[in-house]
């Protein structure tokens, strides 16, 4: 049975431009009335383009978009009961203020009073009543996008649709901005569908919050539930600061990563299974060592005696030792990088202050260990064909492979190809490669870092290094010969 609340139903929609590249890639979304959405997602994510196909301003290539159960899929903008506020506001600069409230009103051939009674009431509801005969270009960025705002819910859309409309102001501008757009949500009534690439912004504002990346929906959930429970690395690493550790759930309750066993509380993951462990900087207690003896293993005797605040819990918890490496006071909290015995660095906030070369001692409770499901492992996977002179074919790209590999297969014979994450060399020069490509993602594992790399055909293969990199660089791409590993395409897992 169809659920009545649903006010905008966005079903199985892809949208493709001329260049082949797909924008969106199969979304599926439903808001209910009156809630406050937010799109939220990196740069090239695609959630303009969701918000536009919503609008009206462009097609979608392929699904279906319903308003109130109706399929708006190919209603042109003006008849959709919907209305946009932009990044840049698209203000009218030789209308003042006024006129530009009551343009959408004028165009419909309303009588004068009822104009000027809608357009005072809509400048009183975005605290704009005195500015009435003001030249749009002698206001202040807030002004302008209020006066925005009060031209969108003039004509009583049912959805207002906002493209980032807080981008161009400070940061103070834009913290004052998102309290008065809450209160104006909840004055209307109407449904919001926010578009935004600002976190913070995106957990203060939101009922919902969608997370987007490369023209797919990562999660959908309360920003309580994308903070608390992110369901991979992208959506953890996206929202906030994050600890994201490679880990083995042993059994229910119990995982192991940084080479340590700790209790949790998830379950269902099966026995030695292979999982991300996520630890929020804000949830690692930590405490200092006043010992002049070298050994960190004697700080945990210490922690009842050093924490006279009792801020550290006391039990039987797991505890990892370290040294401070860098302390940065980020105004309501001190953040801290450690260095753990075991060679490990770790980010931790705290509203104490701990000093760089400080030994200290850290504990996490079993309930702040957040275990997601891994979505790849340790190996890339290819389709490949075997070559005449000891060549494999993958990648589109002829590579080179141990002469054992090759016994078992014929010229021509399709193969799968496994190559180790750890075993992909990555070169500074391009031309150094058999393959060249640039950095796609960066995510950084507490004692390395998996990369995505992109390469110039559109291939995506993970690696995993202690070379650092930065996003966008540009790499050559080498695998050694004994590290490609093939087994017959039928007998694939």
């Amino acid at each position: 049975m169809q659920n009545t609340n649903y006010i905008i139903e966005v079903k199985n929609v892809s949208k493709q431009f001329d260049d082949g590249k797909f924008a969106l890639d199969n979304v599926s979304l439903s808001v209910e009335k009156g809630e406050f959405v937010t799109i939220l997602g990196p740069s090239g994510c695609g959630k303009t383009t969701l918000l536009r196909c919503i609008a009206g301003f462009q097609v979608a290539t392929s699904g279906d978009i319903l308003l109130k159960g109706e399929d708006i899929t190919q209603t042109p903008p003006h008849k959709r009961p919907v209305n946009t506020v932009f990044q840049k506001y698209a203000l009218f600069p030789h209308l003042n203020v006024y006129d530009n409230v009551a343009f959408g009103l004028k165009l419909k051939k309303l009588d004068k009073d009822t104009i000027d009674k809608k357009v005072k009431q809509a400048l009183k509801t975005v605290g704009m009543t005195d500015y009435e005969y003001r030249d749009v270009d002698s206001l202040s960025g807030g002004q302008q996008q209020r006066v925005a705002i009060a031209r969108a819910i003039i004509n009583q859309p049912e959805v207002l649709l906002l493209d980032e409309p807080l981008a161009a102001l400070d940061l103070k501008m834009r913290k004052d901005m998102q309290l008065e757009l809450k209160e104006m949500h909840k004055k209307l009534g109407i449904t919001f569908i926010y578009v935004t690439h600002d976190q913070e912004e995106a957990l203060t504002l939101s009922d919902r919050v969608v997370v987007m990346n490369e023209g797919k929906i990562q999660q959908i959930g309360t920003p309580t539930d994308i903070y608390n429970e992110p369901v991979n690395c992208f959506v953890a690493d996206f929202i906030g600061e994050s600890n994201i550790l490679s880990g083995t759930m042993i059994r229910d309750r119990r995982v192991e990563f940084c080479d340590r066993e700790f209790d949790c509380i998830d379950e269902g993951f099966g026995e030695n299974t292979p999982v991300d462990v996520v630890l929020r900087p804000e949830d690692i207690y930590i405490w200092e060592s006043k010992s002049k003896r070298d050994s960190l293993a004697s700080i945990e005797a210490q922690q009842e005696d050093y924490d006279p605040d009792d801020r550290i819990p006391k039990g039987k918890f797991t505890k990892w030792y370290g040294i401070v490496q860098s302390c940065i006071f980020k105004g309501v909290h001190y953040e801290m990088t450690v260095l753990t015995d075991n060679g490990y660095e770790f980010l931790v906030q705290d509203y104490h202050e701990f000093l760089p070369d400080t030994k200290v001692g850290m504990l996490i409770k079993p309930e702040d260990i957040q275990i997601m499901r891994k979505e790849r492992y340790l190996y890339n996977y290819f389709e490949g064909e075997v070559l005449k002179n000891g060549k494999v074919r993958f990648l589109d790209a002829d590579w080179e492979v141990d002469a054992e590999q090759l016994k078992p297969f014929a010229i021509g014979d399709k193969v799968q190809v496994k190559v180790p994450f750890r075993d992909i060399d990555l070169q500074d020069h391009e031309e150094d490669g058999v393959l060249s490509g640039e950095v796609h993602f960066i995510l950084y594992k507490g004692n390395h870092y998996n990369l995505t790399i992109r390469t110039d055909e559109g291939n995506d293969l993970y690696v995993y290094t202690t070379d650092v990199w930065d996003d966008g660089d540009r790499v050559g791409i080498q695998i050694p010969p004994q590290s490609v590993k093939l087994t017959k395409w039928e007998d694939k897992q």
